[in-house]
């Protein structure tokens, strides 16, 4: 197990990484000093799976976990079960002494945390993601939420976790879309933050493709890493962190346009990254061979690439307005210029779907 550190003063906290982990988490929450009565939060694909492991982790170290489940997929992350959860925190008894843990991927970790932000005015957290998307990113940096009709994840909080454990042998059981689709968040963090990364995926993308359990404990633990830089230096996204956005901005529209039953979340982005490096030569900033090798390394995954023919321009730049981020109709567009570096741009909708 390797331990990275997310450096935020009386709110840092420790993402640990490694296979065959999950046995852990009891110990590991009996160090924050949390009560005894704590209740963990899942799905039911997930509960399947790790349930049982999670709950004789937990009941080892002395704790009495009550079970939440919610049913699976993006569309229910929503604000009819958010109010299921705060029943079922409610009717478990959770006070401001227990912890709320999320088992599962980004729709658990997001509905959870905002949970967890809002109930009895804040009860501690921990994440124990499940997915690849979740490991390396939705888990770190303390961004919960829930959608809304007009747009993804107009509803949240900043709630950082107690800790991150994340287990890439949960990753093992996967479906293989599931899995390629949080590739696309392994390439949009080397492709803003880190050029030796992306050259790995370059290099090594077969194996990875192939679950190799080493590099994937590699993979993991650098974007934690670099995640966790970031979120450090800016963890309500006052600026700096804004470069995470690369791809999300196009994604989200298509995910929100689409109902969020087309696509997953990381083949939107991938959509969203293809899209955003195409403006970005439009815009003179980055030259040909870094839109090649973007497109060719999301082409190499087998995610899409390509805007669904059948969204309007129009739809898509009033989805866009209506993004959290959107400020008097502009956004703050992530560009690229090279491999592991990043331009800001500020554009309207109107021009972003123009260039794309």
């Amino acid at each position: 197990m390797e331990v990275v550190n997310v450096e935020l003063g009386e709110r840092a906290y420790p993402i640990y990484v490694g296979a065959g982990i999950l046995g852990e988490l009891g110990k590991r929450l009996a160090e924050t000093r949390s009560g005894k009565r704590v209740a963990v939060v899942t799905n039911s694909t997930i509960a399947n799976l790790y349930l049982g492991p999670t709950v004789t982790a937990l009941v080892g170290a002395g704790f009495d976990p009550a079970i939440i489940q919610i049913p699976d997929g993006e569309e229910h992350k929503n604000l009819a079960w958010l109010a299921f959860v705060y029943d079922r925190l409610i009717d478990a008894g959770i006070d401001r002494g227990g912890a709320v843990i999320a088992l599962g991927g980004g729709v658990v970790g997001d509905l959870t945390g905002f949970a967890a932000a809002t109930y009895l005015r804040g009860v501690a957290c921990v994440q124990v993601p499940t997915t690849l998307l979740a490991q390396i990113d939705a888990s770190i940096g303390g961004k919960t939420g829930i959608n809304h009709a007009a747009g993804k994840n107009l509803l949240g909080a900043f709630k950082q976790p107690r800790f991150v454990l994340s287990d890439v042998e949960c990753l093992l059981t996967l479906p293989q879309r599931e899995y390629v689709a949080g590739l696309a968040e392994v390439i949009k963090t080397g492709a803003i933050l880190d050029a030796d990364l992306f050259a790995l995926l370059e290099e090594e993308l077969p194996a990875l493709l192939e679950q190799d359990r080493d590099l994937m404990v590699r993979v993991v633990r650098r974007c934690a890493q670099l995640k966790a830089i970031v979120v450090s230096e800016d963890e309500t996204e006052g600026d700096y962190r804004a470069i995470l956005n690369f791809g999300h901005t196009l994604g989200h529209a298509i995910e929100s346009l689409t109902e969020y039953t087309t696509f997953l979340h990381g083949e939107a982005v991938a959509i969203g990254m293809v899209a955003a490096v195409r403006v970005s030569r439009r815009l003179g900033f980055c030259d040909d061979q870094t839109v090649e090798r973007v497109t060719r390394l999301v082409e190499r995954c087998g995610l899409p690439m390509e805007i669904p023919g059948d969204l309007r321009r129009e739809a898509l730049a009033l989805a866009m307005r209506t993004d959290k981020k959107a400020l008097g109709g502009t956004i703050k567009f992530v560009c690229l210029e090279a491999i592991g570096r990043t331009k800001f741009e500020r554009l309207t909708c109107e021009d972003i779907v123009r260039y794309v």
